[in-house]
């Protein structure tokens, strides 16, 4: 499609966009190397503290107010027995979610996180709910095995959703750092598809278990990839092509999300292989936002990591997870609020009175 496609507001918000301010990373790296430690010595937590100051142009980073958005959305691509679990899941994961059921709602609350849910694109309708946003461009894709999953129209719709969602909690009170999580049956799916077409990995090697698939399952995935890719030629430069062709609503609303955030200079935690396919997405449409991505944790789906090294992007923690939700991303939100104090905290070796090292 054509860039003059794209709404106003989107061509605005791309425009926002800026690649990190990185003046004070010489400044910050210094203010690590002094404090009571040997360089280094904290690991990620250091590289993510440099980051949180460069994201926020601040040598003392600061994390009030932690959000979390699970975007939920089905696929028709589940007509050819991709999945292990069926399409009404999707709908009844969604209650549970407002019921404060799952475990996204746990960690949530463990890590004082506020938690939306997004409805992108349910099989179902949902009763008024505090934390349900309502942002439903269809019920479902389409099936890309057989037909482009949006249109133009919806996919744009679905990407200005998104960015809706974050921009009017940001306005409500400003997000210091938010996670990127998603629901929705068949949705590993659409995730590898949009991998392989972006990396290069063969089918094979992105099919993974997903709900839990066995065996068969896995093999069958693979090739109903290998003629989703075959069938929809999506350009692997192209992030609006690949979201059109082959991707979800609730991926395009993460993408959305996920450059809104960066227009407002708000740290992003991706989460497992769907969040981080609609990162991807997000980075081919405007690279600028790769600054302000942390991979929140290391799927065990093995396309997860072929996109990251895509990203250029290392998971924080390594939990043997890939339940999606936003659950690592919450985890990591608490990592990442951690490296904040740190930076802030932390005595250097003149304050504390320690000799350092000579």
């Amino acid at each position: 499609m054509s860039t003059d496609m794209l709404s106003d507001d989107l061509k605005r918000l791309l425009h926002k966009i800026e690649p990190l301010n990185t003046e004070k990373r010489a400044a910050a790296q210094h203010k690590l190397d002094n404090k009571t430690k040997p360089p280094g010595a904290l690991g990620t937590l250091e590289e993510l503290a440099l980051q949180m100051s460069l994201i926020q142009n601040d040598l003392n980073p600061a994390i009030d107010r932690k959000a979390l958005f699970v975007f939920a959305g089905d696929h028709g691509i589940t007509e050819e027995g991709v999945s292990a679990f069926p399409s009404e899941v999707t709908g009844q994961m969604v209650l549970n979610f407002l019921n404060d059921g799952a475990a996204i709602n746990v960690l949530c609350r463990h890590n004082e996180i506020d938690i939306r849910i997004v409805d992108m694109g349910v099989c179902a309708d949902f009763d008024d709910h505090p934390k349900l946003l309502k942002k439903k461009v269809r019920k479902g894709t389409r099936n890309f095995a057989v037909q482009e999953a949006m249109t133009d129209a919806e996919m744009i719709l679905a990407l200005e959703n998104g960015m809706d969602v974050f921009l009017t909690e940001h306005d409500l009170g400003k997000i210091d750092i938010v996670g990127m999580g998603e629901m929705g049956i068949g949705n590993t799916t659409s995730a590898s598809a949009i991998i392989c077409a972006v990396t290069g990995i063969s089918p094979k090697q992105s099919a993974g278990r997903g709900t839990g698939l066995d065996d068969k399952g896995v093999e069958h995935k693979a090739a109903i990839i290998a003629k989703v890719l075959e069938f929809q030629q999506p350009n692997p430069e192209n992030g609006f092509d690949i979201l059109r062709k082959i991707g979800g609503y609730e991926i395009a609303g993460i993408a959305g999300a996920v450059l809104a955030a960066a227009s407002q200079k708000t740290a992003i935690v991706l989460d497992g292989v769907i969040s981080t396919a609609a990162g991807l997405i997000a980075s081919l449409i405007q690279p600028d936002i790769r600054g302000y991505l942390i991979a929140g944790h290391r799927s065990v789906e093995n396309a997860q990591q072929a996109a990251l090294a895509h990203l250029g992007l290392e998971p924080v923690i390594d939990l043997k997870m890939r339940l999606g939700e936003g659950t690592g991303a919450a985890l990591t939100i608490d990592v990442v609020a951690a490296a904040c104090k740190i930076m802030r905290e932390m005595a250097s070796f003149e304050d504390a009175g320690v000799s350092g090292k000579d």
